[in-house]
């Protein structure tokens, strides 16, 4: 994982394993990794809704289309264990993690 510094006070993380990515830090994050297919990125968000889950701010990076990507998603709230299986679950996840900051 690599990060910055913008503007001398606002932290963002630019490379995730050799994956570049631009995304502040949020107090509820959740990162996912996953395989660059299209419909990843609705089949998340419809999730995430369904369960009354705000996103505030969706970052993604790739190594080249169709392959290996991230997601960092900024939440409005914590996300509980149930819905972190109902994301695990999705087609193409290969792992999932809440952050807090």
């Amino acid at each position: 994982m690599a990060g910055t510094l913008f503007g001398g006070k606002k932290p963002r993380i630019v490379e995730i394993n050799g994956v570049p990515i631009e995304a502040e830090l949020n107090p509820f994050m959740l990162f996912v990794c996953n395989q660059d297919k299209p419909g990843f990125i609705g089949s998340l968000g419809v999730t995430l809704g369904n369960a009354g889950v705000n996103i505030a701010s969706f970052n993604l990076g790739r190594t080249a289309p169709g392959a290996d990507a991230i997601a960092l998603v900024s939440l409005d709230q914590v996300v509980g264990a149930d819905v972190l299986e109902k994301v695990r679950a999705l087609p193409h996840v290969t792992q999932v993690m809440p952050l807090r900051f």
